[in-house]
Order: C-alpha cells, then structure tokens, then sequence
C-alpha cells in the first residue's frame, strides 16, 4: 500500500493521526460511506502503525459488532497485510482474543471486542486503553460505544477510529457524531464507492445491481436514510420466481420457523447444479390459529418427515428459540442446526441475493412469496432511529432469512443424517 496508489480520502486517513496540522486538531476520525470504497483496510492500517510509533506496553481496543466480525474484517485483515509485515510482527490469541503487535523494540496488545447489544458495555469495563478502532459502528449500541470511549479518558493522546456503513437519519451515532464532528474534534471523511481507486467502473455498476431502494441509497450512494416502504422492493417475480426448477445438486437444507398459534413453515432449499442460485423447491405451511388446532413438536416432526419423502436434507435450520422442537428432531436423528437470528444482518443478506437474482422461489410456494413482496419496516420504529420490520406474516420470509444467514452467509455444512427407522 502506498500512497501513490490511494485515494484522496484514502491517503488522509493514513495522515491523519501523524501531520501535525491534523494530529493536534483532530482526536477522532469518522469514515462513514458506501460499502467496498476501502475505508476499513486503510483505517486498520493507520491505527496499528499510529499506536505502534507512539506506544510501547500499552492497550488498545478493536471493536466490531461482535468478535467474529471484528476478527473477520479486522485481525485477519492485518494479520495478511504487507504493509504492517515488513515493520512489525502480528499474532493474534484466539483464546483470549488478544492482537499482539512486536517490532523497533515495542510490543502492544490490542483487545478485540463485540457490542452486539446493551449489556456488551460490561465486557469493556475496568480496563484502559490507549486508543480504540471501533468497526462498523453504527451497528454498535451506545452504551457500548460510550463506555469504550471511556476507557480512553484518562489518556490525553489517545485517539478514536470509526467506520462504518449508514444506517437509518434518525440513527444516534448519525445525529451525535456524523453531522456535529466539530463537538468532538473529529475529522468526518465520507465514501463513496468511486473512493476506491481498484475499483472499476464496471465493478461499481456491478455491485450496484445487487441493492435497489433503502440499501441502494445506503450502501451505494453512502446515504443516511430511513427504511421506508417494503423490506425487499427489490423482489422481481421475474428473476426470483420460477415455474420450472433446472437441475440442482444434491445438496438439500431446510429451514424452518416454528410457531405454536402463530404459522409454522418449512422451506426446502437445493442449489442450481454448477451454477450460484439457491432454489426454494417447496414449503410446507400450517396455522394454528387458521386451522383451530395447534399441532405437538411430535406432529410437526411427523409432517416433516412425510414432506420430505426421499429428499436427504444436509441440515435442519431452525428457529433457534423452538427449543422443544429441535430436541424432538435430534431425538429422530435430524442433523439440526439452530439459525443465525440477527434479523437485520439477515434482512440485508437475503435483499443482497435477491437483487443479485441468487435466490429463486418456485411458484408453488404461494404463501412465502405473498410475504416476500408484502414484508414492510415499522414507521414508528423508523422515528425513533430504528430498523425493524413489522412482525405480520413473516414466518416464510424468516424461514428464508435462516437459511440464507445460517447457511449461505457462513457456508456451514452440516454431516447428511437421515432419520432412525426410515
């Protein structure tokens, strides 16, 4: 990395902290922007080479959403990048998730941590630190955010980093820090995707092609703007429907929303045969309340297996809070894994592969593709800063959204079991 091959606003953020004209000035730097225009590499880059020449023994904090991501966009980042390699030895200590950097005669610790809700700020108490890079951060509670700060309190020179993609107007780290930066004597940089110079023109009209609407606005064109309208505008029946299924793979996975009044749903999913589309074959669909009698996990397990037939699925995804029905699957010797449940991260992932025309839905999946295209935010939700959808007739689409979270976002594959006695 040079600074010859940077950006403008790349190039500053490797300055920033080291020019006297800014160092003095400035004690936070605030990167907010379209997704892909190179704001976390340079960050984490200037943050590690700023602590290291200015420190020797010390702490220093890094913040993601959770650890895992904080060590995905963050630890291995570093720990593959030249730069930092030919001045410094990184290793990082999963057991204690502890980033230790040596070289010229110093060696810091930088602690990696998750604000994932508002009790994470407990995780950050009682310790020091010298700095902290706080990684997609909007998505941080401010509980969390702040007491992190606070650590920093009691050294003067210590310096605040944040990046992070925008969220709704109302958002508080918007309205804090985004549009009052001078209140905290940080220097604000916003991205946009034509920031990255490796990026191609052809590349940016690509990635554009996978958001429409609310994330278009905000991870695109770098937007802070409300979730208005339907959650998955970007729904075509034309490339995310289909009449006829093509040739899939083997591979199966099921992933399931389990209700006791409200709906019960299971989605059958097989993935296009040397290609990249996942394909919604079936679902299975039953309402307490509509049919007047709430079925046992017993039963639900039974339907399971009727709608299943000959299919092999590699996996059961499901609703991790049905606890009871995933001990009576396991009891019959399904392969069950509980589904990732962050339903905002699940949302953008699945609205990524619809706009990408990743995800297919077959037409016989009517009361799923009824909620996909009528899923909608919560406007009073949306007035107080926050995104959530309303919670009416979304048990399709949180099946689906458990499967492309659980599944295709972390790639997981389960050993094919198929159940005793079958």
């Amino acid at each position: 990395m040079t600074l010859s091959t940077l950006s403008p606003k790349q190039q500053m953020i490797l300055k920033w902290a080291f020019m006297p004209s800014t160092r003095d000035k400035y004690k936070a730097i605030i990167c907010d922007g379209a997704v892909r225009s190179g704001k976390t590499v340079c960050m984490l880059v200037a943050f590690i080479l700023w602590a290291m020449r200015n420190y020797n023994g010390q702490n220093f904090g890094i913040c993601g959403k959770t650890v895992a991501s904080a060590e995905r966009n963050i630890v291995r980042p570093a720990l593959d990048q030249a730069d930092l390699a030919a001045c410094y030895t990184l290793f990082y200590r999963r057991a204690d998730h502890m980033l230790i950097v040596r070289g010229q005669e110093r060696e810091n610790r930088f602690y990696i941590f998750g604000g994932k809700d508002e009790s994470s700020y407990t995780l950050i108490q009682g310790i020091t630190l010298c700095g902290v890079l706080f990684d997609e951060v909007a998505l941080m509670p401010r509980s969390f955010v702040e007491q992190a700060i606070a650590r920093t309190l009691s050294e003067p020179a210590a310096k605040l980093w944040f990046n992070c993609n925008p969220e709704g107007n109302r958002h508080w780290f918007y309205l804090e820090w985004v549009q009052r930066p001078e209140d905290h004597s940080a220097l604000h940089l916003h991205f946009r995707m034509e920031d990255n110079p490796i990026l191609t023109p052809e590349a940016i009209a690509e990635a554009e092609t996978n958001y429409t609407g609310v994330f278009r606005d905000r991870y695109i064109l770098g937007l802070w703007v409300a979730a208005e309208g339907r959650v998955y505008d970007m729904f075509d029946p034309e490339k995310n429907v289909c009449k006829t299924l093509p040739e899939l793979a083997e591979d199966r996975y099921v992933s399931v929303d389990y209700g006791t009044q409200n709906p019960t749903v299971f989605l059958l999913w097989g993935r296009e045969r040397g290609g990249e589309r996942w394909f919604c074959i079936r679902e299975y669909y039953y309402s307490g309340r509509e049919k007047r009698r709430q079925k046992t996990d017993s039963e639900f397990a039974d339907d399971l297996q009727v709608w299943l037939g000959e299919e092999s699925p590699r996996a059961v995804v499901v609703d991790p809070s049905a606890a009871s029905f995933i001990a009576q699957l396991r009891q019959r010797g399904w392969a069950v894994q509980k589904a990732d449940n962050d339903v905002l991260d699940g949302i953008r992932e699945v609205a990524r592969r619809l706009g990408a025309g990743e995800l297919v839905f077959h037409c016989s999946c009517e009361r799923t593709l009824d909620e996909m295209q009528s899923y909608v935010w919560d406007e009073k939700a949306g007035q107080r800063g926050e995104d959530k959808p309303v919670k009416v007739n979304d048990h399709g689409a949180d099946a689906c959204r458990y499967f492309v979270s659980t599944i295709l976002g972390r790639q997981v594959v389960s050993a094919r079991r198929r159940p005793r006695g079958v």
